[in-house]
């Protein structure tokens, strides 16, 4: 495999991208490590560890990547995708091994990175892409869910208004963010009227220190990376899906391109740092991402600020951090939730091909169904793959024509592979009758060995009733394919079929 030299750095574009928009990133970045807290602690809940894992985990891999990740402006940090994976490794071996899987999970994304194998990204359909982010914005209303267990009309009144003014406030004054501007009024409503909500603080204890480094606690055997390494490569597929795909949906918001094989090694380098420093493995947020693109957030500070904000809030804030009502925060997810969400795709629904809206319903339920991101997107990619296929073979076809001489001729058009071979065997007409058969090949590209399995039947048939057949039009590519895999025209071939 040739890999190609890394791009040249561009101090003047790298500057750029941490101070041209710096107001609406700090103000951005502030909403988003406000939004982290109670997502990074439910996640360390999911993985079945400490919540400081998760927080630790997030400010960590938000400011590396800020530094060295290839998407500005996007949020990197603890995700329940990630945690999902986590569950048996700390319940079956213990904590040391997770931070052992996750600094492997580290190196294995630096190596994509350096092999630049985010290019086969172009090969996630768009049906995909839209099913991904539905999906995803389904996950994130969902995960409100809960925190309207039990609730009363107290917890239901704050949401509505913070519905209202993440939604009115921006029409009359915008110089503030007004998911920020929510979470600080709804705050000082709590405190000063006591009202019976849950908040920050009930969702389980925080850090009060910095976390130590510390190289995970594991005897450096072949027992050990037999152990971490199946759910280390998961965890880098999935980390590294969910993030090209978040990158790549930012891109497109923004109208902006990122280095996503870049991305790949920050994403690595970020889950290697964590790993030594007590967290958990962690790819890009898209709830969080949308956060802070749609608060204005564009730049590398908006991230650095996310993660050095969620850390001030943990460590120097953490009296008033634990006294925000969750619903403050349920509500500034609602709103990410409907915002992400494709509503054009529901127009279309009627509009578009038949098996583009099936892939992408079917991405939709996948993902939902199972919470389970990089399933529903290799469902999505494996149904567009059968899709095209059994679109491609149709375009295959075979003609005849007899001639006053008593020669028949084929004519194959299309391209023929594995799809395409029941159809190909079924045009030809082996009653017995005429003096010569030519197969003309002219239209026609073999693409692999099922193709030329087809033809094989074809000629032996013929060859086996005496029947003369000739080739002819073959193009470079197939006759090499052919010649390489062909068993007609080799010594012995009529036998070895009559002893079947």
């Amino acid at each position: 495999m040739t890999v190609n030299p890394l791009p040249r750095f561009n101090l003047a574009q790298y500057a750029s991208e941490w101070f041209g928009n710096p107001r609406r990133d700090v103000l951005a970045g502030i909403v988003v490590a406000l939004a982290l807290i109670p997502e990074a602690i439910a996640f360390s809940i999911i993985a079945g560890v400490d919540p400081q894992v998760g927080l630790y985990a997030s400010f960590i891999i938000a400011m590396v990547t800020a530094f060295i990740g290839g998407r500005p402006g996007m949020i990197s940090a603890a995700t329940g995708a990630m945690a999902l994976l986590m569950t048996g490794i700390v319940k079956d071996h213990g904590l040391p091994y997770l931070f052992a899987a996750t600094v492997l999970t580290g190196v294995i994304q630096v190596i994509f990175g350096w092999a630049r194998l985010a290019r086969y990204l172009k090969f996630v359909p768009r049906s995909v892409m839209v099913g991904f982010v539905n999906a995803l914005a389904i996950l994130i209303f969902m995960a409100q869910l809960p925190q309207f267990a039990g609730a009363n009309w107290q917890m239901y009144a704050m949401v509505a208004a913070g519905l209202a003014i993440i939604y009115l406030l921006p029409r009359v004054f915008r110089a503030l963010p007004s998911a920020l501007v929510a979470i600080v009024v709804l705050t000082v409503v709590a405190v000063v009227t006591g009202a019976d909500v849950k908040t920050v603080g009930d969702m389980g204890r925080l850090p009060t220190a910095l976390p130590p480094f510390q190289f995970p606690q594991v005897p450096l055997t072949l027992e050990t990376l037999r152990i971490i390494a199946p759910l280390s490569l998961t965890l880098a597929l999935v980390g590294l899906l969910e993030s090209l795909l978040t990158a790549q949906l930012i891109d497109e918001r923004t109208d902006t391109t990122s280095d996503k094989n870049r991305e790949s090694r920050g994403q690595g380098v970020a889950n290697v740092v964590t790993g030594l420093f007590g967290g958990m493995a962690g790819c890009a947020m898209i709830g969080q991402s949308m956060i802070n693109v749609t608060n204005g957030g564009r730049g590398r500070l908006s991230t650095f600020v996310a993660g050095l904000g969620l850390l001030i809030l943990i460590l120097v804030l953490q009296p008033l951090l634990i006294r925000i009502p969750m619903a403050a925060l349920v509500a500034v997810m609602i709103v990410v939730s409907i915002s992400t969400f494709d509503w054009g795709s529901l127009r279309t629904l009627t509009v578009f091909p038949k098996g583009e809206t099936v892939v992408m319903l079917a991405t939709v339920g996948v993902t939902v169904f199972t919470h389970d991101l990089s399933l529903g997107v290799l469902v999505g990619v494996v149904l567009s793959a059968l899709f095209f296929a059994r679109k491609i073979s149709q375009l295959s076809a075979v003609t005849s024509t007899d001639d006053a001489g008593g020669t028949r001729t084929y004519r194959v058009q299309g391209q023929l592979f594995f799809v395409s071979t029941h159809d190909f065997l079924h045009q030809f007409d082996f009653t017995p009758g005429v003096a010569r058969v030519i197969i003309d090949l002219t239209d026609a590209h073999f693409w692999d060995g099922s193709a030329v399995g087809a033809l094989d039947k074809v000629m032996l048939k013929f060859m086996r009733q005496g029947t003369p057949v000739t080739l002819i039009g073959l193009n470079e590519a197939s006759a090499t394919l052919i010649g390489r895999l062909a068993t007609y025209d080799k010594p012995g071939a009529l036998e070895r079929v009559s002893t079947h």
